[in-house]
Parts: C-alpha cells; sequence; structure tokens
C-alpha cells in the first residue's frame, strides 16, 4: 500500500518528542504498516475515482439513514445565500427556513432519506434543562473509564475569533477512531455494548450539545495495535442555516500517524480534494481560521482522548449567556436561577444553601451528585477545580435501609435498597424526596413521592439506584411505564412509614 500523504506544515509542527511516544508505541507492535487498518474502504475509493468531478466540489459528511457515514463523494452543493443572523435564544432559534438557499443535491440518482437541520434543534428540546445536557456529555466520559480514563474537565475557553465564551469539555479516554468519530455525529447509532454503559441511544451528543450552543467541534486522538489515528469533526446549526441546507453536513478531517517521519499526516481515507474541501468548511465556521490552529487543539489531547467544543452558546430570554461564568469562578451558574425560598428568616439562608437547591443553578453542586460512585482512579474538574463527591446518604440523620423488590411480569427477580431518613436539619427546612440513581447516575433529584399538604414526611429523603426501569432519552426522568408508577407507589409508602 502506498505510503501516505504527508501534512505540509512546520518543522516539527506535528512532531512528537524524538518521533514521539505515539511513534515508539505504533512501533512496536507494527510490523507491517496499515496492511490492514482500512482494508474494508476499497468500496470508498471506487466511488470517488467513479465521481472525482462531485469529490473535487465537497467531501462533507452527510447523516443519513440507508447512507454509510463517510465522505460522500456524490454530494454538491449549489452557491448559497450570504449569511443571515440567527437567533440566539434556544427556545427561539428552530424557526428555519430553507425556501431560498443552497441545496445539497444527489449526483448518483439514488434516494435516500435525509435528516433535516430542523432536526438538530427540535432534537435538543428534549433538554429543558442546560445543566441535563452538560451531563449527558459527562456520561460519555465517565463510560470511558472502561478504556482508561482517569478524568473530564469542564472549562469555559474563549472563542479565539470573536473572544466570545465556549464550553470545553475533554477527558482522556480511548478516543474514537475516524468510523467512531462518524458514528458518534450520526443518529440513532450506539456502539456501546456494556450494559453497564449510561448512554444507550447513541443519541446523546447531538441532543446535548446543540441543547448548550449552536456549534460544536470535535477533536478526537485514538491509538490501537496497528495505527494511531486523530479526527475533527464539525456539527454546525450556525452552517446548516445561514447556507440553507436541506440536510446534515459533518465536515470532517481525518490523519493517521506515519512512523517513517514521525508526524501525523492525512489519512488515505481521503482524496486530496476530499480533504481540502472539509478542510475548508472547518476553518470557515469553526473557531480556528488555520490548519495550524485546528492541530494545535491536539496538544494537550495526549496519546488518545476527545476534546469537545461547544461555541456561539445559547442566550436565556433576558439576553445574557444562559450558562453564567462570571457569578463563581470556579464555578459555572445558570443565570437567573438561584431560588429563593420561602422559610423562617432564621433558618432560610440554610435552606437556599442546601444542595436540594443549590443543584438547579449551581454546576458544582449538580456533578457533585451526579453519580453514586467514583472510582478513585476518576476525577471531575470544573474550571481547574475537582468535584469532591456528595454521598447524599451522609446528610441523613437515623438512616434506615429498605428492602424493595418490584414485583412485575416477565421482569428477573431485582432487589432495591433505599436509604431513608431525615435530613440534617429537618424539621426547620422543607426538603425532602427520593434521589433515583440509574446505573450510578442521577436521574431524579429530590423527587417528591408524597404531596405534603400537611407536615406528614417533611425531611424525609431517600436514596435508591433503580436499574430495572427505563429513563427517558434525555436522562432527566423514567419512563411513565406501570413498573415505574409501582416504584413511585411504594416510595410514597415507605415515607410515610418512615415517619
Amino acid at each position: 500500500m502506498a505510503s501516505m500523504i504527508a501534512v505540509n506544515l512546520e518543522p516539527d509542527r506535528l512532531r512528537v518528542g524524538s518521533r514521539g511516544s505515539i511513534n515508539r508505541m505504533v512501533e512496536k507492535v507494527q510490523q507491517e504498516k496499515y496492511t490492514s487498518q482500512y482494508a474494508g474502504n476499497d468500496v470508498f475509493e471506487d466511488n470517488r475515482s467513479r465521481n472525482t468531478s462531485n469529490a473535487a466540489q465537497t467531501g462533507s459528511t452527510l447523516l443519513e439513514q440507508g447512507q454509510s457515514a463517510v465522505d460522500d463523494a456524490r454530494v454538491s452543493s449549489t452557491s448559497a445565500l450570504p449569511s443571515a443572523p440567527i437567533c440566539r435564544q434556544f427556545w427561539k432559534a428552530g424557526n428555519y427556513s430553507d425556501a431560498h438557499g443552497s441545496r445539497v443535491n444527489l449526483q448518483s440518482g439514488k434516494t435516500y432519506l435525509h435528516v433535516h437541520p430542523m432536526f438538530l434543534h427540535s432534537n435538543a428540546t428534549s433538554h429543558t434543562w442546560a445543566f441535563g445536557a452538560i451531563a449527558e456529555l459527562l456520561d460519555n466520559a465517565i463510560d470511558e473509564i472502561q478504556n482508561g480514563a482517569t478524568f473530564v474537565m469542564v472549562d469555559k475557553i474563549s472563542n479565539p475569533r470573536d473572544g466570545s465564551s465556549a464550553l470545553l469539555i475533554q477527558d482522556d479516554g480511548g478516543g474514537m477512531d475516524p468510523e467512531a468519530i462518524r458514528r458518534c455525529i450520526s443518529f440513532g447509532f450506539s456502539d456501546k455494548k456494556s450494559s453497564e454503559a449510561i448512554g444507550q441511544y447513541g443519541n446523546g451528543f447531538k441532543t446535548s450539545s446543540m441543547r448548550l450552543g449552536a456549534d460544536v467541534i470535535v477533536f478526537t486522538r485514538h491509538m490501537e495495535e496497528r495505527s494511531a489515528t486523530q479526527s475533527i469533526g464539525l456539527l454546525s446549526y450556525s452552517f446548516l442555516m445561514r447556507m440553507g441546507h436541506d440536510r446534515i453536513i459533518v465536515p470532517m478531517v481525518d490523519y493517521e500517524f506515519n512512523t517513517d517521519i514521525g508526524k501525523f499526516g492525512i489519512s488515505r481515507r481521503h482524496t486530496n480534494e476530499s480533504f481540502q474541501a472539509n478542510l475548508s468548511l472547518l476553518l470557515q465556521w469553526s473557531p480556528y481560521s488555520s490548519e495550524t490552529e485546528l492541530l494545535k487543539q491536539f496538544d494537550d489531547v495526549g496519546l488518545h482522548g476527545t476534546k469537545v467544543v461547544i461555541y456561539n452558546l445559547w442566550y436565556n430570554d433576558d439576553g445574557n449567556l444562559e450558562l453564567d461564568f462570571n457569578k463563581d469562578p470556579q464555578d459555572i451558574c445558570i443565570e437567573g436561577d438561584t431560588r429563593k425560598v420561602e422559610s423562617l428568616p432564621a433558618w432560610r439562608t440554610v435552606k437556599e444553601q442546601h444542595i436540594a437547591n443549590r443543584l438547579h443553578y449551581s454546576l458544582r453542586a449538580y456533578m457533585s451528585i451526579l453519580y453514586l460512585r467514583i472510582p478513585e482512579t476518576f476525577c471531575i474538574k470544573l474550571r481547574g477545580q475537582v468535584v469532591m463527591p456528595h454521598n447524599l446518604a451522609d446528610d441523613l440523620k437515623f438512616p434506615e435501609y429498605i428492602l424493595y423488590k418490584p414485583q412485575a411480569g416477565g421482569l428477573r427477580e431485582v432487589n432495591v435498597i433505599t436509604t431513608i431518613g431525615f435530613v440534617k436539619d429537618a424539621p426547620h427546612v422543607n426538603i425532602h424526596g427520593f434521589n433515583i440513581y440509574h446505573k450510578n447516575r442521577l436521574i431524579k433529584p429530590f423527587m417528591q413521592a408524597v404531596n405534603l399538604t400537611n407536615t406528614r414526611s417533611r425531611g424525609v429523603v431517600g436514596i435508591l439506584e433503580a436499574n430495572y426501569i427505563q429513563p427517558t432519552h434525555s436522562k432527566q426522568d423514567f419512563e411513565r411505564t406501570s413498573i415505574f408508577q409501582k416504584l413511585e407507589v411504594r416510595l410514597k409508602e415507605m415515607a410515610w412509614e418512615y415517619w
């Protein structure tokens, strides 16, 4: 197989040490160069050779049902309208018209079902709460613990184009190879085989990133025994709206590590025309205006990992960023969502500062209880500071442990242990409800099982992990099945019995 095309870069721009750690690790196990890594890609090369003129126009990825999420050389785009303003308020940003915009035409004569850009916005409306969207992105990093991840960090960075705030989420997990990143950004696909994985739908990245901002760019580096790759992909609602496309196009470029020269070069899955077309769109619509800037984002990724940058963040109805980066330099808050509570003056501050209230507007508070268990080898960082896990059971006094065996047709025997007790400072603070986890992930914080028309069950808090019931796609609630309704009834009984 011919040697790969090296990227024309400044000297040593992508060199890692003296041929680098990546070079040494690859050479250790690689006796033959890439003889089987892309053996299945001949069909894509054939398609490109039959459609050279089309490939010169664009190599962007089409995310369509019935069509592989790879660089599609059969797609061309007509000229587009000039840039138009995009509404920066999420709940008003779905007013989309492509009546006079550009069109993406399939040149091969085949007809495919395709996903319209409006779906990016409508799909993201499943997240009514911005923190719920961030939690889904954290879930991806938590699932990478099995691949050696030791941290996930969430931070504010500046968009180098205009200085605006952007959201960074980065982990040192296994990263994604070129096929995996295409599956990540396509719709309705999940390659998480583990039954313990939090995400099962393959939809979380799209819904969560589009809920937080209009645009997201992904940098990922992956190592296998025979190769090392790095890929960059862009999912941009701004691009699709302003260009008037009637289907989702995802610019994406891939690089392979060349052990001969100790550098990354253009992946052979690209033709030069395909690579340049994708790169051109990335440089036009991402925060980075040169290939040098793009590739510099891998400097702190290490041998493997993923970096997600969400930019053009949404505004609230008051015209302010929905995510407040200024209130606390070590936190990310939801602007204007600090909750005032009804209580006696002497206890008002205590209740307002209770985690049951702070989790609604403080990301640090929410992240501290988001996972029931975190391995000692893994940490979550927010704005440079480690998030200390908060065990809600430690807040209880007079705790008891109640075993519940749900009964349902066809359901295998399940044992659910609920820790229940009075919250500290009860009954002076009106905090109550059950915190229900699913596969280690908090789904319903402080769910009220009892309608407190009087003081019965006031101050009673419970914690349980219910893996046998199914969460909704947003992971902020459970499907309203008969099994879940039976659990609600039993939790109500527990609260009354404990009181």
